[in-house]
């Protein structure tokens, strides 16, 4: 049998300390074709302007002008 990692009289400590706080009303998630037309768009579209962003935008675009002495840019 396996070791306990401190004793079971303390178990639920924490949980049991913590004060109860009501569940919120939350908007209701999109399901089916909508859910996957937003996974899509989160993934692929939004996260594609990013990654042009930083290669296209100042993040990496300038070092390499001052690296090639302006040959490089544009």
């Amino acid at each position: 049998m396996g070791k306990v990692h401190g004793s079971l009289a303390r178990a639920g400590k924490v949980r049991g300390q913590t004060p109860k706080v009501a569940k919120q009303d939350k908007k209701k998630k999109p399901r089916g074709r909508a859910h996957k037309r937003m996974q899509y768009n989160r993934r692929f579209v939004t996260a594609g302007n990013l990654i042009s962003f930083l290669f296209h935008g100042s993040a990496f675009f300038l070092p390499s002008a001052i690296l090639l002495g302006n040959q490089g840019a544009l």
